[in-house]
């Protein structure tokens, strides 16, 4: 007899694995951190039993997924065998109906042990909306400084340390400037970047604080929920400096490391830039790009663009709670998680 779960017991499984039988297109929009698409039908498919269901009738559009789901059910069982000898099986669908219905039928059928997510993807989504509804369980701790210190560089150490960091730009594949999509893959919906943060802020909770970059609210598409946005406005604040050329090499190195070292992009983003430095100095930077003279400018752009726009310190100040020099951001990251574990932070 097939077993129902909800999400929330889901979560707490041993070793859980998702399977996502929703179509590709739906699974690419957005689905579990970490689920499997095992597709019942292809978008084609689904595309044409929509509408057998809404102008002819739902027996009518059942008979057509059975058509096409008969030829694949072996491939689909197969594979859900394999994933269920090493994990807890949870299949689900778009609100809980008859693909994972089906599904977990025949797994039944076969002997395959699978849960159904009660629900199905529609209450996962309620899940996450509620736990963004709510106050964070997390203290926050967020760095600042001007464009190319190492924030993210530092966050990521952090978290090679142990420390509960999150990378809001690596979540949201952007960098969050004119130049934020260069070199990165495609970002995703707001829903599977909400998704994924969640999963990110459950896993630090027992922790009680998290590190992230300060950011504004919007990085490229993707909006921050306003319950961590205002939890960053009030938490503990570090400063990040260091000379303006290790800025320059640091900026260099993430920047340009693509195909024909991204060029394309970078002049492509550069126009953006226009109203703010004129016509002409942009088509002087475009040259200085294409000829391959990055330290000039990313020099100028940071002189004459970035530090003005963010205006953070270049020196310690007694504005925020640390100030740290990040020429090494393996230093800088040191020196934080003592400042951190000096803060006792385990707890709101």
């Amino acid at each position: 007899m097939q077993k129902e779960i909800n999400i929330e017991e889901a979560f707490k499984l041993p070793n859980v694995q998702f399977v996502d039988v929703r179509s590709p297109q739906e699974y690419a929009e957005a689905c579990i951190p970490g689920a499997i698409n095992i597709p019942v039908f292809n978008d084609r498919e689904r595309e044409i039993i929509g509408t057998i269901y809404k102008q002819q009738s739902p027996e009518k559009a059942k008979i057509e997924a059975l058509r096409f789901v008969s030829p694949k059910l072996t491939d689909i069982v197969k594979r859900c065998q394999d994933i269920a000898r090493d994990s807890n099986l949870v299949l689900y669908c778009w609100r809980g109906g008859m693909r994972s219905k089906s599904i977990a039928t025949v797994l039944d059928i076969m002997g395959i042990p699978a849960l159904r997510l009660t629900g199905g993807f529609k209450a996962y989504r309620r899940y996450v909306n509620s736990y963004l509804a709510r106050e964070l369980k997390h203290k926050v701790a967020v760095l600042h400084g001007l464009t190319g210190v190492g924030k993210t560089d530092v966050i990521n150490i952090l978290r090679q340390m142990g420390v509960p960091a999150i990378d809001l730009e690596g979540l949201a594949n952007n960098r969050g400037s004119v130049f934020g999509n260069v070199g990165m893959e495609p970002q995703p919906s707001q829903k599977m970047f909400e998704g994924m943060l969640v999963d990110e802020l459950k896993r630090f909770e027992p922790l009680g604080y998290i590190v992230v970059e300060g950011e504004s609210r919007r990085i490229g598409r993707i909006i921050l929920p306003e319950v961590l946005f205002k939890a960053m406005n009030e938490g503990i604040n570090i400063l990040l400096y260091c000379p303006i050329e290790y800025r320059v090499e640091r900026i260099k190195r993430i920047y340009t490391e693509g195909p024909n070292q991204n060029i394309e992009s970078l002049t492509g983003s550069l126009q953006s830039l226009t109203k703010r430095l004129g016509k002409n100095k942009v088509a002087e930077l475009t040259r200085l790009i294409e000829n391959k003279q990055f330290d000039e400018v990313i020099t100028t752009l940071l002189v004459d663009y970035y530090d003005p726009l963010y205006r953070y310190p270049e020196k310690p100040d007694d504005n925020f709670d640390l100030s740290i020099d990040s020429s090494d951001p393996v230093q800088a990251a040191k020196k934080i998680k003592e400042f951190l574990a000096a803060q006792k932070l385990g707890g709101r």
